[in-house]
């Protein structure tokens, strides 16, 4: 079984890497592959080149077992779609299970995503969320959720999409805006990413206007 976790990356930190092991740890993953997106449809476009954020990716990852780089968005012109993304992953895995890993707050707005309706025919769903969450469901994606929810993690294995599973995780209060601010403002952001990326950030003087 193949997680999927997208994002721009930008810069990666410990919030990302810890959700993934913990996601690792507890479901029954062969591999945990991190996307970078290429061009984000709904955001600004990244402030770190597509070169810096692979090589933070790769300092952030290091050797750790299980977990991968995919770069097929970075390469595919025009804007990255989650959907475009997992129809190329299926196509390279037929039968394999693959989940898509979202946490609680972007699928609240699922049924805002591009062509939303067709994921769940490419993968699984896994929703992150804290313990304890105040984030409530509502209409579409609440009628997705109900159709779809499974309750045990067993149960992706049995098919190769259309489940959602609701994960509670320890979950990090990080983002990558408030890092990026946090180094604008001249201020350390050490401890909320790895170190050797805090390095880099540095060395490469990102993200400081």
């Amino acid at each position: 079984m193949i997680g999927i976790l997208g994002g721009t990356f930008d810069p990666v930190h410990i919030g990302h890497l810890r959700t993934a092991l913990e996601l690792s740890q507890a479901l029954p993953f062969d591999e945990i592959r991190f996307i970078p997106c290429g061009q984000p449809p709904h955001r600004h476009p990244p402030v770190a080149n597509t070169s810096q954020r692979l090589a933070m990716l790769r300092l952030a990852l290091g050797d750790q077992q299980g977990f991968r780089i995919d770069e097929r968005e970075l390469q595919r012109q025009g804007p990255s779609y989650m959907v475009d993304t997992l129809s190329s992953i299926r196509s390279d895995f037929p039968a394999i299970p693959l989940c898509l890993i979202v946490g609680l707050d972007v699928f609240r707005d699922f049924d805002k995503w591009h062509r939303w309706q067709e994921i769940l025919v490419f993968a699984h769903i896994v929703v992150v969320h804290r313990p304890v969450s105040d984030i409530v469901i509502k209409g579409q994606v609440l009628e997705l959720l109900e159709k779809h929810r499974i309750a045990a993690p067993s149960q992706l294995l049995q098919q190769s999409a259309g489940s959602i599973l609701l994960w509670p995780v320890r979950q990090l209060d990080i983002s990558s805006t408030d890092i990026r601010t946090l180094i604008a403002e001249h201020k350390s952001p050490r401890y909320l990413l790895p170190e050797q990326v805090n390095d880099y950030i540095a060395s490469e003087g990102l993200y400081q206007s």
